[in-house]
């Protein structure tokens, strides 16, 4: 799209927002539904077109990582609209009484949102929803990277929706950086750090506020009375969801000194539980592009070229070959699940975040060397734990900071529709879903209704006797 044409695009939000700055509750649900009546009528063409920008990514695994926390997200969103667009009570001081106080939930306006290629259904209308609930207009830009997907949801966008309510902007960086740049009422952008500084410039040059979800090295740590087998299926299960292309999967794993071998054992059958074989297999999510799966490639290369051992998981015997008929190279660009032993800080696999099947494994003698290793990088965007004694799990979250947490498993705590999603630092800033995307999208305008019995008029001036007493009851009073 030409400069032009999204300037006139955001024009026509800018000015429909400002003309009705309040959107009624029904209205808000009626646009609501059709976005629901829109993901219900096409999932199945949606999820074929996301197949076709991935080259092998089935409907099943869509369904589970976009379509089904969508579905919750608009759920709640539906049956608690009323409540959380009612004005807020709030308790006003002493001192202003009999004055009343509220505080009242007003759209932003115009609220920009820039997806990322990994999830292209669901982190692009996760935060759509939350804005549209919230009463704004929605200019969402997704990723080139997924242009079927994109050009799907354009298109249904485009027959469900007015621009001037909600518009689906097609395009390449040059798009983006256009979209950053705008002078939006918010912006939400998910992607890299390094994407994410930039964003964060352009939107600074508008004031525009912005929610970055950005990613990270996000630690896994086994403690020493855990089950190994239990908590190798549930991390194979986290890194390997769409092939390990996860902002929240873990990206590295502590382990006690001495169980490298023995977890080695466990997630390898575990991975073969998961998936039996891997090129053709349609729940194991290809690599979205060759140039992305030959960076993974020389990682992984780099780390034995300096003496880690890579363990490379295998299709178990018996299984079926690929089929001939494929979309594009997906086949070939479904790479094996691997796990590195060994990994050292010199290498980029423990310096850059993986966006891959790979994971990284370090033997740890004790929990003060894995809070010091944690504590002395970036703040991850998720932290994830498991065993069965309480005050380590305490230890570890009182000493360390992150995103989010899950314990005893991995990514659920993003499926949680009453927990915010968001990182801290350079992993991101702001949150949302739920009724806290709510709040990310709306302005709590205060308001104080005076009483004809107020007695703000005794702190006027001129100031002399009766200012004094005034001044010394408030005093005792506080």
């Amino acid at each position: 799209m030409t400069p032009d044409a999204i300037r006139s695009l955001f024009d026509a939000q800018h000015r429909a927002s400002r003309a009705q700055p309040d959107v009624p509750v029904a209205v808000r649900r009626e646009r609501l539904l059709r976005l629901r009546t829109l993901l219900q009528e096409h999932a199945p063409a949606i999820a074929a077109a996301v197949q076709a920008d991935f080259g092998m990514r089935s409907p099943r695994l869509t369904e589970v990582a976009d379509f089904f926390l969508l579905r919750t997200q608009m759920a709640q969103t539906l049956r608690r609209l009323e409540r959380w667009c009612r004005p807020q009570r709030v308790g006003t001081p002493l001192y202003l009484r009999p004055a009343r106080a509220w505080l009242q939930r007003q759209p932003l306006g115009v609220v920009g949102i820039i997806s990322p290629w990994n999830y292209p259904v669901q982190l692009a209308l996760a935060p759509a929803i939350g804005a549209i609930a919230a009463g704004n207009r929605v200019l969402l830009k997704p990723s080139e990277l997924t242009p079927h997907t994109s050009a799907k949801l354009a298109d249904l966008v485009a027959k469900a929706f007015a621009p001037d309510e909600f518009c689906v902007l097609q395009g390449g960086p040059e798009v983006a950086a256009q979209v950053a740049a705008l002078p939006l009422d918010h912006l939400v952008f998910t992607g890299s750090t390094a994407v994410g500084r930039k964003v964060a410039l352009a939107a600074a040059a508008n004031l525009t506020p912005t929610t970055l979800e950005l990613g990270g090295k996000s630690p896994a740590i086994i403690d020493a009375d855990c089950d190994l087998k239990d908590a190798a299926l549930k991390l194979a299960h986290g890194k390997l969801l769409n092939a390990g292309q996860t902002c929240i999967a873990p990206d590295y794993l502590f382990v006690p000194k001495g169980s490298e071998a023995t977890f080695a054992d466990h997630y390898r059958a575990a991975v073969a539980q998961l998936f039996p074989y891997f090129a053709g297999n349609p729940d194991y999510a290809s690599i979205i592009t060759p140039r992305h799966l030959a960076r993974l490639r020389d990682l992984l290369q780099e780390a034995q070229g300096m003496g880690a051992t890579v363990h490379e998981m295998t299709a178990a015997p018996g299984t079926p070959e690929p089929p001939q008929q494929t979309l594009g190279d997906g086949i070939a660009r479904q790479m094996p699940p691997a796990l590195v032993l060994g990994a050292t800080g010199q290498m980029r696999l423990m310096q850059e975040e993986i966006f891959g099947p790979l994971l990284p494994v370090i033997p740890y003698e004790a929990l003060d060397d894995v809070v010091r290793h944690i504590n002395a990088h970036p703040r991850p965007l998720s932290l994830y734990w498991f065993g069965n004694r309480a005050a380590v799990r305490d230890e570890v979250l009182a000493r360390t900071v992150s995103g989010g947490v899950t314990v005893n498993d991995t990514l659920l705590h993003i499926a949680h529709e009453n927990l915010p999603f968001g990182g801290i630092g350079d992993s991101g800033w702001g949150a949302y879903h739920g009724e806290r995307g709510f709040l990310r999208f709306s302005h709590e305008k205060p308001v104080l209704v005076q009483s004809r019995w107020g007695a703000g008029k005794m702190l006027y001036p001129p100031y002399g006797a009766r200012f004094d007493r005034v001044m010394g009851l408030l005093r005792r009073l506080m």
